[in-house]
């Protein structure tokens, strides 16, 4: 099985999970049951529960609905402003681009982890400033990678053609820049959905993203380390669930990546 159909099968089940947790779950995920906690997984309790009495295949189910949001808002904050800031920087120049280039230099300075965790720790845990902070974090790797592929594109006959016939930079730039620049974004943007799922996780097992009663991935690890040696499957099933879904972006990256490049389709 090629790479883009076993990650479109990986994603297709996480977008699956997602969507069946908001119509269907085989208990309420923070339903609390204390008499049949860390019960094994069993007929009734597919995963077991964990040490507050709650179903983990609940739990897991719940997780993939909080991940795949602040993924598609994460990486669509960063496609937006970072598309939008490549595209005025390659088309403007001048101090213009150097101003906007400078700026992601600085953003770059700081690891998206650590940025994501100052701006949590300064306006507050929760989903909604973890995903700000993740966006915020995405911005600068679009904004780079749109004004390296457009520079490319600019230098062409047609994009010139475009110019000599009167077109302004911008109506150059969407025209005829962003179409033919589409698929490095697209690839990029499946890397940065799994790195938004991590760094969820990562901020979720700190305590500083999703708050009960969402339930979260990184949360549920969290939970899980106090009963490593009872029950370690408490952390197996919410990791394994990451390592999937992060497996997944990346193979469906690499199948993009090999399905939208001419060069690699060629030398198959």
């Amino acid at each position: 099985m090629s790479n883009l159909r076993l990650g479109l099968f990986c994603v297709g089940l996480l977008v699956f999970a997602a969507l069946l947790s908001l119509v269907w779950t085989p208990y309420p995920p923070a339903a609390i049951d204390v008499p049949h906690k860390l019960l094994a997984p069993s007929a009734a309790h597919w995963f077991g529960a964990d040490a507050l009495g709650r179903d983990v295949a609940s739990e897991i189910l719940a997780g993939a609905r909080v991940s795949l949001l602040v993924g598609v808002i994460a990486v669509g904050i960063g496609l937006g402003f970072g598309v939008a800031l490549g595209l005025i920087a390659a088309s403007v120049k001048g101090v213009v681009e150097d101003a906007i280039m400078k700026t992601c230099d600085f953003a770059f300075a700081f690891p998206a982890l650590l940025l994501a965790i100052l701006l949590t720790a300064t306006y507050g845990p929760g989903v909604v400033n973890a995903i700000a902070a993740i966006g915020a974090a995405n911005v600068p790797v679009f904004a780079k990678l749109t004004r390296a592929a457009a520079h490319g594109v600019l230098s062409r006959e047609y994009a010139l053609a475009a110019r000599a016939a009167g077109r302004g930079p911008f109506a150059v730039a969407f025209a005829h820049v962003l179409p033919n620049i589409a698929a490095p974004l697209i690839v990029q943007a499946t890397i940065q959905f799994a790195i938004a799922i991590l760094a969820e996780a990562a901020l979720s097992y700190l305590g500083l993203g999703a708050q009960p009663p969402l339930v979260s991935w990184g949360r549920m690890l969290a939970d899980a380390q106090a009963w490593l040696y009872v029950a370690p499957r408490l952390a197996v099933f919410p990791g394994l669930a990451l390592a999937f879904s992060v497996l997944g972006l990346n193979l469906l990256g690499d199948g993009l990546r090999d399905a939208l490049d001419p060069k690699l389709r060629a030398r198959r």
